[in-house]
């Protein structure tokens, strides 16, 4: 993803504390984001099936159209 879409998931989950569905580009998979590390530019992430992952910026991307999670 585009540092600027990165910086905007990034807002939403740490300032508004939602959540907002990701793709990883490379395995499909699905997650939630639930934090940023702005030093190595990842997004952490539960997946759907409950555990915690953690994938670099270039790796994902929002799932258009729906919207946040609470």
């Amino acid at each position: 993803m585009k540092f600027l879409e990165y910086d905007k998931i990034c807002y939403w989950t740490e300032q508004r504390e939602d959540t907002l569905l990701l793709r990883n580009m490379f395995t499909g998979q699905l997650a939630f984001s639930v934090g940023c590390t702005r030093e190595g530019e990842t997004v952490q992430v539960r997946l759907t099936n409950g555990e915690l992952d953690s994938w670099l910026r270039e790796e994902c991307t929002a799932v258009s159209g729906t919207g946040t999670v609470h």
